[in-house]
């Protein structure tokens, strides 16, 4: 399936032209061992943890390599892929792996790519794992010198025309074509292993989250092609299914709401789920909203869902665009299905580092209006909408075009993210948070 750039306030929702996994795995006899290698064993550690299917592992694991990834995002793929086999090694180095696996659930095959620091101890660098086209192998992968060269003219040109900052647009590729002239991505002969190097060294410059370079074994369209009705309601489908990314709605003692949901989803198919969570909860004397699986989304959701803790029209955050040189203001709507929170009623908002883009937002702007209180750690830091371009047959890039300006603040949260009302860690978060609520409750 072919999916369409969407092009999104401080996030980018869908990554473009995503190839699914739906390739079988070439048959092997036998099993394939790691190396042992730094690369080898944590390759080792990886797979033994998601196999296993236990959160205490999988947490363990996390914490020792990649503390930046989400366990319950792990645990949902893990429930989704059923675990890997591994199929083959397709290039071993001390920090560095390439590699085939095979999904035990459905039999599908994807290439995955692994990189260590060189501390002691080495945890991940960067990690990916992407699909085999049906009836593609390893080498639909590979790339060439006039390759690396072509992609990194065609994201400078993407950058230039687009990013919101012309200088810091330069310097990136100045930056990298430095690189290329150093001979640095020599060695470097796989087109999803050279898209993740490029965002490191644009994102060295920049220190953009959101900027990305992507790439795909498949060919892409020279257009992002508009999406079928068949497709559309298959998006909306696997919206639907996930319940719109909405996890957990509670009633806990003391008559506080608790509200958990990992995203914010289109509202023109999730704003009858997200008002059915706010009406069950429009009741409580205080609520904590849980953002610290919360990756962003659609700007339209973030002004929807605000809109519950308003009543009235509020002013809550605006967007300017390089190329235009215009300014969007987005504000809380004028009238919601239901019943809104009252104003009186406290709010508490959950963060931790993996909170991220339309969650920042959400969060930043219920904090500066006084709305919420933060609490948890300081967010991960991305304010900058983003748009996919094409560079090539196989890869393409994500810029930042225009930026955040908060009508109270006159700035926003990129690259310093939000910064808590209480600060403590994201596992204790919950705890403090209703801690907070009750005292509230008992000095009243």
């Amino acid at each position: 399936m072919v999916r369409r750039v969407v092009r999104s306030f401080l996030t980018l929702v869908v990554v473009a032209w995503i190839v699914p996994l739906r390739a079988q795995a070439p048959s092997q006899q036998g099993k394939v061992v790691t190396p042992d290698t730094p690369a080898g064993r944590v390759l080792a550690a990886w797979l033994d943890a998601f196999n296993s299917g236990d959160s205490t592992r999988m947490d363990a694991y996390l914490k020792t390599y990649e503390p930046s990834k989400s366990l319950e995002n792990q645990l949902a793929f893990r429930k989704q892929t059923g675990g890997f086999d591994l199929v083959s090694l397709e290039k071993s180095d001390p920090l560095h792996l390439e590699y085939i696996v095979k999904e035990k659930n459905r039999g599908i095959s994807a290439f995955g790519a692994l990189e260590l620091t060189s501390g002691a101890p080495a945890t991940v660098k960067t990690s990916a794992l992407l699909a085999i086209p049906p009836g593609a192998s390893a080498a639909a992968f590979r790339i060439d010198a006039a390759t690396r060269a072509r992609v990194i003219d065609g994201a400078a040109t993407q950058l230039e025309e687009s990013y919101v900052f012309p200088a810091v647009a330069k310097a990136m590729e100045d930056s990298v074509r430095a690189r290329l002239g150093r001979g640095e991505y020599d060695s470097i002969t796989n087109g999803m292993v050279f898209a993740s190097r490029l965002t490191d060294d644009f994102q060295a410059v920049s220190h953009d989250k959101h900027l990305r370079v992507n790439f795909s074994p498949a060919h892409l369209p020279n257009a992002p092609p508009q999406p079928s009705p068949d497709a559309q309601a298959q998006m909306r489908r696997q919206m639907e299914r996930i319940n719109c990314a909405f996890v957990k709605i509670e009633q806990l003692p003391g008559n506080i709401g608790y509200l958990k949901f990992n995203g914010f989803m289109n509202p023109d198919v999730c704003g009858p789920t997200a008002a059915a969570a706010m009406n069950f909860l429009a009741n409580v004397d205080a609520l904590v909203i849980d953002l610290r699986d919360n990756g962003g989304g659609d700007p339209r959701m973030v002004a929807y869902l605000c809109s519950y803790l308003f009543s009235h029209r509020t002013h809550l955050n605006d967007l300017w665009t390089r190329k235009t040189n215009t300014t969007q203001e987005f504000w809380t709507l004028d009238s919601v299905p239901g019943k809104r929170l009252a104003d009186s009623t406290p709010v508490y908002l959950l963060t931790s580092s993996l909170t991220f883009s339309g969650a920042e937002e959400f969060s930043y702007n219920l904090k500066n209006l006084k709305r919420a209180t933060v609490v948890g750690e300081t967010t991960g830091g991305g304010a900058h909408p983003v748009s996919g371009h094409r560079v090539d047959d196989h890869f393409m890039i994500g810029v930042p075009f225009a930026k955040a300006v908060n009508p109270i603040t006159k700035t926003n949260w990129e690259g310093v993210g939000v910064e808590p009302d209480v600060k403590v860690p994201a596992a204790d978060a919950l705890a403090t948070a209703l801690k907070l609520a009750e005292q509230r409750a008992a000095s009243k």
